[in-house]
């Protein structure tokens, strides 16, 4: 990835089948996908191929905001690699590494201009540590 993108990582204990699928599936991640406990996502749709859409509704719980955040995949490796585009533009990769029972997913992505590096790096490592916890215990 290039130099200026954000990376987040996270080791998971569960094989990359299971990882996967929690992943991709509109199920689990609307179990996962949100960066504290006073968020949620109530709706996604992924259309799991390439030049497929990801769009998903992220909302406070309180009924307070909300936002649709959607995706144009643009290469899909099954279990290996999904590469997007946002709707803004910037461009997004996530690295599955399996090894045995252990799933490695690194997310690398383009930052916006509105927050700053360190807000977006610690939002999207916050929603990738609920992943982790909604995998391992799923």
């Amino acid at each position: 990835m290039e130099s200026n993108y954000i990376t987040v990582e996270a080791v998971i204990n569960a094989p990359i089948e299971k990882v996967w699928e929690c992943w991709t599936s509109p199920y689990h991640m609307e179990k996962w996908n949100q960066a504290s406990d006073d968020w949620h996502c109530p709706k996604v749709e992924n259309d799991l191929r390439e030049g497929g859409k990801l769009s998903a509704t992220m909302a406070a719980k309180d009924g307070s905001f909300s936002f649709d955040f959607w995706m144009i995949h643009d290469v899909i490796i099954e279990k290996k690699c999904i590469e997007s585009t946002m709707g803004d533009g910037r461009k997004m990769k996530v690295i599955f590494s399996a090894n045995g029972n252990e799933t490695v997913v690194t997310e690398s992505f383009e930052p916006e201009t509105e927050n700053t590096r360190e807000l977006q790096q610690t939002g999207w490592q916050a929603i990738l540590n609920n992943f982790k916890t909604h995998t391992e215990n799923c």
